[in-house]
């Protein structure tokens, strides 16, 4: 009898064969009762009553009481004692066992069965194993001389070996006493006492150690606790060796309400072997809903020193971090509003840059934007407002007002859309001394008038002899915006945009209020997509896209800086595709037409081979006012086998001709165990240090992990890499 598998894409039992179960399994047993109260029922092939007291059963015997099922070919039943013998050997199952014994005795009334000679499989999860002695009470089993595995029996995979294994299937525990872990049949590990789930519930308990090695950390070993503290809390400490740093500790506490969840992470290193200083970080989220419309959010992020992440990160997303943002506040949405009001603060974790280009706090940021219908055909008013009040350390503040009511009379068909819209911007401020100019507060007052427009044709078309729907999609978009001297104004949180196709239909190209462009322009773009006319899946698609100035763009982010004459932007160019379902990729480009050269540039391929196979190629150019960025970016999920997979990255920047992270391992994979093993070559921090780093990870499934997991990282670098 085997039992029926309900693995998934991600389910870590995908590579075993069915569950093989006893030829006693019976499916369809309840899976609730009281078994004191339910009654017992017997049937067999023949009944022996000439005993008042003892009856022999014989030829297909079964006993059923509630969820407990016991099959024998001789049975021998005391009706007074309520006890029962097999001299011949037992089947028993119930909700969470199925076990067969060479020999059984138990007593009814008490729920307590003695079996010898058991093999036994879990039901609940993969696990099976044998024991010398078996002493089932209710739903526990206290088992001698025992083995334990979710390897199929009789396989080289691992399993423990334990004088004594409790097992509560209440509790969804086992406790194994003088265990011996067997990698094949050679003994690797013992442990006097260990426990370990038999099911999916949380309980307190040494999660398995994370073990990895690096040049710039040494041997990497951590243990992590965890705490289930209650239904609605729990806590993971995490003591943390650092071979060439020191001793670590950390943890993290989580919480779930009704209506708010959060939870606290923090590290602390005191007295950094290397640095010599302590370091740590921490780290608050919380989010509680007040009622139906307005919420309230927290997220607050400090780290000890600007080399944290260099040190003791391990990614290029975390080496690459600048700032830390923290922030708290209140939310509102309702029917044609959004509201927040909210701090904010930041950390500068760059090295390389001073303190004084660290943002300026806002205490606050106060938002409040409406879009409402006049009861005039089409027409809507809305408002975007804000008002903040800017802090620093070390450099002059001041607060800001920003308002912009508008109106605007949108036309929307299934052919095409006309979106034309009128508003007044108004931004006023309250300065510092040392920024106030002659004791002024300045102000800036300007009209923005734009209109959006936009069709939509399809037809039928062939290609690669395919049945598709061709779409056109020309959009027009003018914005009309007059000069207003702004060099009077402070920065306080306005940075120029990245150009790219979403700036064509933008009314500003700068962040925050402290500037506001002039323009009298145009843009155009066009699009066409290819949908699969069965299904409706999108194959292909290409847009290209430009705005034509009228007039010099005169309002630049510095005072006194030149007016920008040019003729037009660069032109933007995408296409994407999906030829098939194995092979994607897309061409992205902007070209500056004044200047006749490529401003940005990528292109990228996936192509999907096999169950599992995939490869990635991208280029990626950005020209810059020092160096261009050009980089190369090939990764690799190659399965071998079923069994056998390769991943690899080769991360290269053609500008310094070196590469900035590469790695390369083999993993391998069965029913019950894998083993990972990754080697990695990485920039660790800005002044283009190397550092070299091993994560070899081993997973015994059922059991846990031990060593240093690499998912994270593969997940990060390998597009559309899974488990």
């Amino acid at each position: 009898m085997a039992l029926a598998s309900t693995a998934g894409p991600d389910d870590p039992w995908l590579l075993c064969p069915q569950q093989e179960l006893f030829s006693s399994y019976r499916p369809g047993l309840p899976s609730t009762g009281d078994r004191v109260t339910s009654p017992t029922t017997a049937s067999a092939s023949e009944f022996n009553v000439s005993d008042d007291e003892v009856y022999e059963l014989t030829g297909e015997v079964e006993i059923q009481r509630a969820d407990q099922l016991m099959q024998a070919p001789r049975l021998l039943f005391s009706k007074t004692a309520q006890t029962f013998e097999s001299p011949e050997g037992m089947s028993y199952q119930d909700r969470g066992f199925l076990l067969q014994a060479q020999h059984a005795e138990g007593d009814l009334a008490a729920d307590r069965s003695t079996l010898r000679h058991v093999d036994y499989v879990l039901l609940d999860r993969r696990g099976n194993g044998r024991a010398d002695l078996a002493n089932l009470t209710g739903e526990q089993a206290a088992l001698q001389g025992v083995s334990y595995t979710t390897c199929d029996p009789g396989s080289k995979g691992w399993r423990f070996e334990a004088e004594h294994i409790d097992l509560d299937n209440a509790k969804g525990l086992g406790v194994a006493r003088n265990a011996r872990l067997h990698l094949g049949n050679v003994p690797v590990f013992y442990l006097p006492y260990v426990s370990f789930p038999t099911d999916d519930r949380r309980r307190s308990g040494f999660l398995y150690p994370i073990i990895g090695t690096g040049s710039n950390t040494g041997l990497d070993i951590r243990q992590p606790y965890y705490l289930n503290l209650a239904p609605n809390y729990d806590a993971t400490i995490t003591p943390r060796s650092l071979g060439r740093r020191g001793f670590m500790i950390g943890g993290e506490f989580r919480y779930l309400g009704e209506g708010f969840s959060g939870n606290i992470e923090a590290d602390w290193l005191p007295n950094d072997d290397i640095r010599q200083r302590d370091r740590g970080s921490f780290r608050y989220r919380h989010v509680g809903q007040l009622d139906r419309n307005w919420q309230v959010r927290a997220d607050l992020y400090r780290v000890s020193d600007d080399r944290y992440f260099e040190d003791l990160g391990d990614s290029l997303t975390s080496i690459s971090t600048t700032l830390l943002e923290s922030s708290t506040g209140i939310y509102g949405r309702g029917k044609g509003w959004t509201a927040s009001a909210l701090l904010r603060d930041f950390q500068l974790v760059d090295p390389l840059i001073d303190n004084a280009a660290t943002p300026f706090r806002q205490l606050p940021q106060v938002r409040f934007d409406a879009l409402m219908p006049t009861g005039l055909s089409t027409l809507q008013a809305g408002l975007r407002s804000e008002l903040v009040a800017f802090d620093h350390t070390v450099r002059a503040a001041g607060q800001r007002l920003d308002l912009y009511p508008y109106l605007r009379t949108p036309i929307e068909r299934s052919w095409g859309f006309l979106r034309p819209e009128i508003g007044y911007r108004y931004t006023h401020y309250s300065l510092d001394q040392d920024l106030s100019v002659d004791g002024k507060t300045p102000s800036r007052a300007t009209p923005i008038t734009s209109l959006d427009a936009g069709l939509l044709f399809e037809r039928p078309a062939r290609m690669f002899n395919r049945d598709l729907l061709q779409t056109l999609e020309p959009r027009l978009y003018y914005l009309r915006v007059p000069y207003r001297e702004q060099d009077d104004l402070p920065l306080f949180d306005t940075q120029e945009l990245s150009f790219s196709y979403a700036q064509l239909f933008r009314s500003n190209r700068f962040t925050g209020a402290d500037r506001q462009m002039d323009a009298n322009q145009l843009a155009a773009a066009i699009s066409t997509r290819f949908f699969n006319a069965d299904t409706g899946e999108e194959r292909a698609s290409a847009t290209i896209g430009q705005i034509h100035y009228f007039d010099p763009q005169r309002v630049q982010l510095e005072p006194l800086a030149a007016p920008s004459v040019l003729e037009g932007s660069p032109y933007i160019a995408d296409i994407q595709f999906n030829l098939t379902n194995r092979l994607s990729g897309g061409i992205s480009t902007q070209w500056d037409g004044d200047n006749h050269n490529t401003q940005l540039s990528s292109v990228r391929g996936q192509y999907r081979f096999g169950q599992e196979g995939i490869a990635n190629l991208a280029y990626r150019f950005r020209r810059t006012t020092g160096e261009p960025v050009e980089q190369i970016d090939a990764t690799t999920l190659f399965p071998l086998t079923e069994r056998w997979r390769l991943v690899g990255r080769w991360n290269y920047s053609l500008t310094d001709r070196t590469s900035l992270e590469a790695f390369g391992g083999v993993q391998w994979e069965s029913c019950c165990m894998a083993v990972r093993v990754l080697g990695r070559h990485y920039v660790r921090n800005r002044e283009g240090e190397k550092n070299n780093a091993l994560y070899v990870e081993i997973e015994l499934k059922g059991l846990g992990r031990f060593g240093r997991t690499s998912d994270e990282l593969l997940q990060r670098a390998i597009l559309g890499y899974t488990r």
